[in-house]
C-alpha cells in the first residue's frame, strides 16, 4: 500500500503488517530482514516507513495499570495522548509532556521524544517516563530506564525507532483541578519583544508563540506569544466549577478535500497573517480556554494536512542554541521573506537545557514552519539548512523530510556516535526506516 507521513511527502509503496500480540510481533520481527515500527503516521516524512516491512502497532493499545497516589501510568505503545486524556483527565490527570496533538501514540511519543509548550520548565517527554520495554533484533524483551540499562534508554528515547520496538512505557502524569487553561496573550510588534517576552516569563508553565514568518523591517518577527497555566477550580466560574474537569465537545471541521497549488502563496499568507496578528493583537490580556483549544487548536480540524494540496507539505523545524539564537532566528526569517514563501502555520519556543543521546532540543529556541511542497520551497529549505548549520543548530527528525545524510552530519555531530551504537548493538541490519537510509543513520 502506499504509505506517508502527516506531510503526505514523501509517498512511498510498502508492506505493512498489524500484529495484536507481542508474539505475533516477534514472529514478525524474525521473519524479516529489517523492519520498522509505525504509530499513529504522525510523523510528518518518511521516519515511520520501511518499504519492505512497515510494523504498525496501534492494535497494541491497552492501559495496563495506573497508581492513582503517583500517578504512574503503564500502557501500550500503541495508545494515544488522547486516550490517555479521555480516561484520566475525568479522574484529574493530565499528561506532563504533550506535543501539539493528541494523536500520537506513546511509543512514538518516546520515538521522538517530543517536547510541548513547557520544555523551558519541564524538559522533553523522556522526563516523565519512568521505564520502556523494548524488543530488540533477537526477539528478547528488555527493560530499561534511567537507572537499569540506561544507555538502551537514553538512545531509544529520541531514536526514532531505531533501537527496536517499543512494546510498553511507564509515564507520570499531572495532577490537575480542571480541564482549564489561564491563557495569557502577549502581542510582540518584532522579533527582539517576542524573544525578551520568552525570557521575561521563564516562570510560566507553557509558552508558544505563533510567528509572522513574512515580516519585514520593522515587523520583522512579529508574534502573539501564548502564555498558559493549569486553572484552579477557584478560577473558575461558579458554572463551570460544578463539573471542573468536563469540557464540551466542539463540533469538529474538516477538510474534505484537497486545496488547489495556487491557493497558499506569498500574497494569501501574507494577508492571512497580517489578518491574525491584528486579530490577536486585540485579544492580549488573560482568559480562561479549555485543554483542547490550548494544546491541540488544529486537532479541531480533521485533515488539515489537505489545505497544502495534492503534493503534501514539508515542515522545517530547528534548534538554534540560546546564544546565537537571535542571529540565526533573522537568518532565517529574513531569507523567508525575501522568497515570499511564507508559512501561515510557524511556531516559535523556548527550549530549556537538555544533554541526551540523539533527541532533538537544545537550551535555546526553535522555530517550525510548513511549507507546500515545490521546487521553489525545496530550494528554500536547503537554504534555511545552511543558515541553521552555520549558527551551531540541528534539525528535528519527527518533522524531516527531505533533509541529507550531508546536512544531518553538519548538524548534528552526535549523528555518528548514534550510527556506532546502533551498529554495534546489531540494531542498524534489523530496524530501518526510509528515513534511516536517506540519513545514513
Amino acid at each position: 500500500m502506499k504509505l506517508s507521513g502527516w506531510g503526505r511527502y514523501p509517498v512511498l509503496e510498502a508492506r505493512t503488517h498489524r500484529p495484536r500480540s507481542v508474539d505475533a510481533l516477534r514472529d514478525l520481527l524474525l521473519s524479516e530482514p529489517h523492519l520498522i515500527a509505525r504509530g499513529n503516521g504522525r510523523a510528518y516524512g518518511d521516519s515511520a516507513i520501511n518499504t519492505s516491512a512497515t510494523i504498525e502497532t496501534r492494535y497494541l493499545n491497552r492501559m495496563i495499570a495506573f497508581d492513582p497516589a503517583s500517578g504512574l501510568l503503564a500502557a501500550e505503545a500503541g495508545v494515544l495522548i488522547g486516550d490517555i486524556i479521555t480516561a484520566f483527565l475525568p479522574r484529574g490527570w493530565f499528561p506532563m509532556v504533550t506535543p501539539g496533538t493528541k494523536f500520537v501514540t506513546l511509543g512514538g511519543a518516546i520515538a521522538a521524544d517530543v517536547h510541548g509548550k513547557n520544555h523551558h520548565k519541564d524538559g522533553s517527554f523522556r522526563s516523565c517516563v519512568d521505564w520502556i520495554d523494548v524488543m530488540g533484533p533477537d526477539g528478547a524483551v528488555r527493560r530499561c530506564s534511567a537507572t537499569e540499562d540506561a544507555a538502551l534508554f537514553d538512545h531509544t528515547l529520541g531514536g526514532m525507532g531505531l533501537t527496536g520496538i517499543i512494546l510498553r512505557a511507564a509515564i507520570r502524569l499531572r495532577p490537575v483541578e480542571t480541564g482549564w487553561i489561564r491563557q495569557t496573550t502577549i502581542a510582540a510588534p518584532d522579533l527582539e519583544t517576542a524573544m525578551s517576552a520568552f525570557e521575561e516569563t521563564q516562570d510560566a508553565t507553557y509558552s508558544v508563540a505563533w510567528i509572522d514568518c513574512l515580516g519585514t523591517g520593522a515587523n520583522l518577527g512579529r508574534s502573539l506569544v501564548v502564555l498558559g497555566e493549569h486553572a484552579a477550580r477557584a478560577d473558575l466560574s461558579p458554572q463551570q466549577a460544578q463539573m471542573p474537569l468536563r469540557i464540551k465537545p466542539k463540533r469538529k471541521l474538516s477538510v474534505p478535500i484537497d486545496f488547489p497549488a495556487f491557493a497558499l502563496n506569498g500574497l494569501t499568507v501574507r494577508a492571512f497573517n497580517a489578518l491574525y496578528y491584528r486579530a490577536g493583537a486585540r485579544k492580549t490580556g488573560t482568559r480562561l480556554v479549555d485543554w483542547d483549544s490550548y494544546f491541540y487548536p488544529l486537532d479541531a480540524i480533521l485533515g488539515w494536512n489537505r489545505i497544502y494540496g495534492r503534493k503534501g507539505f514539508a515542515q522545517f523545524q530547528c534548534a538554534l542554541p540560546l546564544d546565537n539564537s537571535e542571529s540565526g532566528l533573522r537568518g532565517l526569517l529574513a531569507e523567508i521573506a525575501k522568497t515570499g514563501s511564507g508559512s501561515f502555520l510557524a511556531v516559535l519556543k523556548r527550549f530549556g537545557k537538555q544533554d541526551s543521546a540523539f533527541s532533538f532540543p537544545m537550551e535555546g529556541y526553535t522555530l517550525a514552519l510548513d511549507f507546500p511542497v515545490s521546487p521553489k520551497t525545496l530550494a528554500l529549505l536547503e537554504r534555511l539548512d545552511r543558515i541553521t548549520i552555520a549558527h551551531g543548530g540541528r534539525f528535528y527528525l519527527a518533522k524531516d523530510s527531505r533533509m541529507s545524510a550531508a546536512t544531518l552530519s553538519a548538524s548534528d555531530t552526535r549523528a555518528a556516535d548514534f550510527h556506532a551504537h546502533r551498529d554495534s548493538h546489531g540494531y542498524t541490519s534489523r530496524f530501518r526506516s526510509a528515513q534511516s537510509e536517506r540519513l545514513a543513520l
